[in-house]
C-alpha cells in the first residue's frame, strides 16, 4: 500500500531485470524495435512523471514522488507473463490520431486503495483480493484514466496532437481484442511513492505500430537547456536577420474633400493640406514613432523625435 509503512528495504527501482530498449537483430524473427534509441519518448515520459504528481496527490491526500523508469520494447505476451499474478486493471486508451490503442496498466490493490480513499477511508485493502473488479472499482480506474489522459495529451502536444480516450476496463488481458500477444509494445513505467511507503508502479504501454508515423521525432536527440548553439550558425542567422528590409513611410496629411469638389478638379488646382509639427513614421504596418519634416542632403527627410515601444504582441498583429 502507498499509505502504509514500508516493511522492506527494497530500492524504489523495480526488482525484476528487464532487457534493454535496443534489441539486436537476429536471423528469422522480426525486429521488435524498429526505432533504435527512443530518446524523445523517454524525455516525454520524464515530463509526464512530473505532471503525475498533480494527479495522485489529490487522490492520495499527501505529497508523493513520481519518476519514470527506462522504457523497454517487448512482445505483449512477454509483458503479460512478466507481470505478477493477481488482480490487475487493463484500461485501453484509444489514440486518435493515429489509429491505435495504448494501455494503462494498474495493480488491483492500488485501485482498491484509491477507491477506499475516494470514499473517505484510510486506504485499507482486503488481505485477499477479489477475482475481478466491482462496478465501483471499474469506475475508479476509468476516472484515473481520464485524469492521466490530460497531462499525457499535454506532454505529447509538442510532438503530435493525440487524444487519449479511456475505454472499458478489463481484468483479463485476454479480453483485449485490439492487441495480439505477438504485437511489439513500448512499455513506459512510472513509480509513485508517498513518504517512506513502498512505491507502486503504473505502466503506459504503446503499440509500436501506432508510433511508427512519429519514428523520426521519437529517435531525435533531446538537447538540454545548457546546450549552446553553434557560433557559425548563430552569426549567419544574425547577419541574415539584419539584412531583412522593411518599408518605411510617413503620412504628412489625410485631407478630406467633398465628392463635388473631387469631380470638378482640373490640372493646376490646389488642395490645401495642414499637418502638425510632428508626423507619424510607419515601419511595415506598425507605428514606429513620430518625427519632424525637414531636408537632409538636399532630400526630404523626417527626423525621429519619439520612438514607441513595440512588443511581441504588436509584431503578431
Amino acid at each position: 500500500m502507498v499509505n502504509g509503512p514500508s516493511t522492506t528495504t527494497a530500492s524504489d527501482r523495480r526488482e525484476r531485470t528487464r532487457p534493454p530498449a535496443a534489441h539486436q537483430g537476429v536471423l528469422g524473427p522480426a525486429k521488435l524495435n524498429p526505432f533504435g534509441d527512443l530518446h524523445t519518448l523517454q524525455h516525454l515520459s520524464v515530463r509526464l512523471a512530473r505532471s503525475l504528481r498533480g494527479v495522485f496527490e489529490p487522490l492520495l491526500h499527501q505529497e508523493v514522488r513520481c519518476w519514470a523508469e527506462p522504457l523497454i520494447v517487448q512482445r505483449f505476451a512477454d509483458y503479460r507473463a512478466e507481470r505478477p499474478d493477481g488482480l490487475t486493471a487493463w484500461l485501453p486508451l484509444a489514440m486518435d490520431p493515429p489509429s491505435g490503442v495504448a494501455l494503462c496498466v494498474v495493480d488491483g490493490r492500488f485501485v482498491l486503495e484509491l477507491l477506499d480513499l475516494f470514499f473517505g477511508g484510510s486506504g485499507g485493502t482486503p488481505a485477499e483480493l477479489p477475482p475481478e473488479f466491482s462496478p465501483a472499482s471499474e469506475a475508479m480506474v476509468h476516472r484515473l484514466g481520464k485524469m492521466i489522459a490530460v497531462p499525457l495529451r499535454a506532454v505529447w502536444e509538442p510532438l503530435a496532437r493525440i487524444e487519449f480516450v479511456p475505454g472499458h476496463v478489463e481484468s483479463n488481458p485476454a479480453m483485449l481484442s485490439d492487441i495480439d500477444g505477438d504485437d511489439a509494445m513500448i512499455v513506459t513505467r512510472f513509480g509513485i511513492a508517498a513518504g517512506s511507503a513502498r512505491p507502486v508502479f503504473i505502466d503506459l504501454v504503446y503499440p509500436v505500430t501506432a508510433l511508427k508515423p512519429h519514428s523520426v521525432s521519437l529517435t531525435a536527440k533531446v538537447l538540454g537547456k545548457s546546450a549552446e548553439p553553434d557560433p557559425t550558425w548563430r552569426t549567419g542567422l544574425t547577419r541574415a536577420a539584419m539584412g531583412v528590409r522593411f518599408p518605411v513611410r510617413s503620412v504628412l496629411a489625410e485631407p478630406m474633400v467633398k465628392l463635388s469638389l473631387l469631380i470638378d478638379l482640373k490640372p493646376g488646382d490646389v488642395i490645401p493640406i495642414q499637418f502638425g509639427a510632428e508626423v507619424p513614421v510607419m515601419v511595415g504596418g506598425l507605428r514606429l514613432g513620430t518625427g519632424t519634416v525637414g531636408v537632409s542632403n538636399g532630400q526630404a527627410a523626417v527626423q525621429l523625435t519619439h520612438i514607441m515601444r513595440i512588443d511581441d504582441e504588436g509584431f503578431s498583429s
